[in-house]
């Protein structure tokens, strides 16, 4: 990353809202927490006054576990964009070209114009599609942000053995996936997964995710990782979380109950879009989007502008939270 470079990249907006009297809908975050977490991250507060271990082995133990994969082709970050980040250091330069989905999560194509590549752009719908050869690498986003559908498994797996094939890397980001039973690409050849757990576990402050891959990249980004680079309780925390398989299957069938709820009565006064993550986007049609925004800040609600992803110019993303923060929504929406 070079300072000409990063001086003509700008920064990208996101959801998530500070203040504290408004009911948070803009952020795709779990507002409910595993049992136990609480007591786990203040117990780590004795760990903190040395520095973490070096490798955390039972993070990376707890993290194969929780993804299907082997220990050691696990690499521990803060949050699932470092590993993106890492991951697109590793694997771009200057003037390469990267397969891009949109609309998608915004920081990969800006992740590549810091490292000085050219993010070559494909409709998220047709990713799967797309010529992978000549590329420094290929993302996509499973389920993608912001539309919410989840890609068909064998299709994704047929794209990344054309990518094996390629000599393309593929980086699949999985932030959303745990809110599914699709089974993760940790440990395909070819193919590097960013997790983060932050999302399914309701916890985004503190910063604890994980990158999954095999071979020669799995080496690079083990060399390329920083020492300590986790702190001691997100490796406690998230190694505790990733163990809690009832908490996360109740979350997987309030989200898959609460969503269809959710799409159906939206369905009524907008274009839904199908989904299979904790969000839903919708099309508004000739209606302003920053009016509807005001209307459910006068209701104390926080939406996500999705006019700001690529592609999209009438759109409002919603998270699925709790039934009667929902039902919030619902109201103030008029649906």
């Amino acid at each position: 990353m070079r300072r000409e470079t990063v001086r003509h990249v700008g920064r990208e907006p996101h959801g998530s809202s500070d203040d504290a009297d408004v009911l948070d809908f803009s952020a795709n975050t779990n507002p409910c927490l595993p049992d136990g977490v609480e007591d786990v991250y203040r117990e780590a507060f004795t760990a903190s006054r040395s520095y973490p271990p070096e490798p955390p082995t039972e993070y990376c133990e707890a993290a194969a576990e929780y993804v299907g994969c082997d220990s050691e082709h696990v690499t521990p970050t803060p949050g699932g964009l470092a590993a993106i980040r890492l991951t697109i250091e590793l694997a771009v330069g200057e003037g390469d070209s990267v397969l891009v989905p949109y609309p998608s999560f915004a920081e990969y194509a800006r992740e590549v114009r810091l490292r000085g590549g050219e993010p070559s752009f494909v409709p998220q719908d047709r990713i799967l599609e797309a010529d992978p050869a000549g590329h420094a690498l290929a993302i996509v986003c499973n389920p993608n942000n912001p539309t919410g559908n989840a890609y068909d498994t064998d299709a994704l797996s047929a794209f990344a053995a054309r990518c094996r094939g390629a000599g393309t890397p593929l980086l699949a980001d999985e932030a959303f996936l745990g809110f599914t039973d699709r089974p993760s690409l940790a440990g395909t050849d070819g193919v590097v997964v960013a997790r983060s757990l932050t999302k399914l576990f309701g916890l985004p402050g503190l910063r604890a995710g994980f990158a999954v891959a095999t071979g020669a990249f799995d080496e690079a980004l083990a060399i390329a990782r920083r020492p300590w680079n986790v702190s001691a309780p997100a490796l406690a925390t998230g190694s505790f979380c990733m163990t809690r398989e009832e908490f996360v299957a109740a979350t997987r069938e309030r989200v898959r109950t609460e969503r269809n709820r959710m799409q159906a009565a939206l369905s009524g006064a907008f274009d839904v879009y199908p989904s299979d993550a904790p969000f839903v986007l919708f099309d508004i049609g000739d209606r302003e989007v920053e009016e509807l925004l005001h209307r459910a800040r006068d209701h104390g609600l926080a939406l996500r502008d999705a006019t700001t992803f690529r592609g999209l110019d009438s759109h409002i993303r919603v998270a699925v939270r709790r039934p009667e923060e929902n039902d919030r929504l619902l109201e103030a929406l008029d649906v």
